[in-house]
């Protein structure tokens, strides 16, 4: 072996290390600095790119029907659904905006009342006597019954106004991701290309990515059409329901219904009380209709739900509940949908890694 060239080789090393050093961190300085010019336009792209994949089968029959047309389809998807979601969305919104605004008024001013609780209520089981002591104790001394509820009111106070500041925002990103996801679907074919070709590149081989894309793609059309579609339409035809039946604070108890519906915990918490409370303040009339509205609203999700989750791949409960519950968290109620999706894609990615690796031969 011969020595004299260990010098030339370790110089050789070196060189070597310092160009793949400065290659990488130039790399680096650039994704983060694209990262930074695009941060805040990232959960508008994200829940673009998902609503695109959601409605992508749609996209496809009304592309056919107009004989093949891509920019009409996309522009006439996109206007649709900014039609269909975003106008009772304002609605909502501009009612969940002055319900909050005229308690945190009425509170301040010590003029918030609290009407009486009806008669029979403390035959309620359970929770009948201590809901009534409750109650009357506000009705009489709004003061002392708060009191009781100091450690609470704090945290319930700060998400109010999280939510009311939060409004505007949410339906600008509702709006942009909306008209992102007409862009997508536009250029859908050669996005379909490219999507491969990078899938393909960090899974090894075509095959593979194609099998990561159609997954990807089942999991996405599941989880937002079978939880967060069936959550979207009944919070919105429950709202319309509270604001025609003149139900205080419609908007605050759709978006309650919304958040609800999205945990797989149901909008019965929010109908049935609210039912109920309008047969004792309301007319006949209003309450019966507001009832009969309610009941298939409530018990939509039961008929729509099979048949929309049995077209994607199954995802755990769980998971979408701390997908959604941690994205409302970090980013409100854009992330309420973004936070279910993006945590059920990672899950069913993670477990196809895991089986993946179980079927590879020792």
């Amino acid at each position: 072996m011969n020595n004299n060239n260990l010098p030339e080789n370790n110089q050789q090393f070196v060189t070597n290390s310092l160009e793949a050093a400065v290659r990488i961190g130039l790399v680096a300085i650039l994704a983060f600095w694209c990262f930074d010019i695009v941060q805040p336009f990232i959960i508008s792209i994200i829940w673009g790119v998902i609503i695109a994949v959601a409605i992508y089968p749609l996209y496809l029959r009304l592309s056919a029907a107009l004989g093949g047309h891509p920019a009409l389809t996309a522009s006439l998807c996109t206007l649709f659904f900014l039609i269909i979601l975003i106008v009772p969305t304002i609605i909502l919104t501009g009612t969940l905006v002055e319900s909050i605004q005229f308690i945190m008024q009425d509170f301040a001013s010590n003029t918030l009342q609290v009407p009486p609780p009806p008669k029979n209520i403390g035959s309620w089981p359970l929770i009948g006597k201590p809901l009534a002591n409750f109650w009357g104790l506000a009705s009489e001394n709004l003061e002392a019954a708060l009191n009781q509820l100091a450690p609470y009111l704090t945290v319930i106070g700060s998400w109010l106004l999280a939510t009311a500041t939060g409004t505007g925002l949410g339906i600008l990103q509702f709006i942009a991701a909306i008209l992102i996801s007409g862009f997508l679907l536009a250029q859908a074919k050669s996005g379909q290309q490219y999507i491969l070709l990078i899938i393909t590149r960090f899974a090894g081989e075509r095959r593979r990515g194609e099998k990561i894309i159609d997954m990807t793609y089942a999991t996405i059309q599941s989880v937002t059409l079978g939880i967060l579609g069936v959550a979207t339409i009944q919070s919105i035809l429950a709202g319309l329901g509270f604001v025609v039946a003149g139900v205080p604070g419609a908007g605050l108890w759709a978006l309650l219904c919304l958040i609800l519906a999205v945990l797989q915990v149901g909008i019965a918490l929010v109908t049935t009380p609210i039912v109920i409370y309008m047969f004792y303040n309301a007319d006949t009339f209003t309450a019966v209709a507001l009832l009969i509205w309610c009941v298939p609203v409530t018990f939509i999700d039961t008929i729509l739900k099979p048949i929309l989750l049995s077209r994607g791949v199954k995802t755990p409960m769980v998971v979408i509940f701390l997908g959604a519950i941690g994205g409302f968290l970090e980013s409100g109620i854009v992330g309420l949908f973004i936070g279910a999706v993006v945590f059920s894609l990672s899950y069913a990615l993670f477990m196809r890694w895991v089986q993946e690796e179980q079927d590879v031969p020792r």
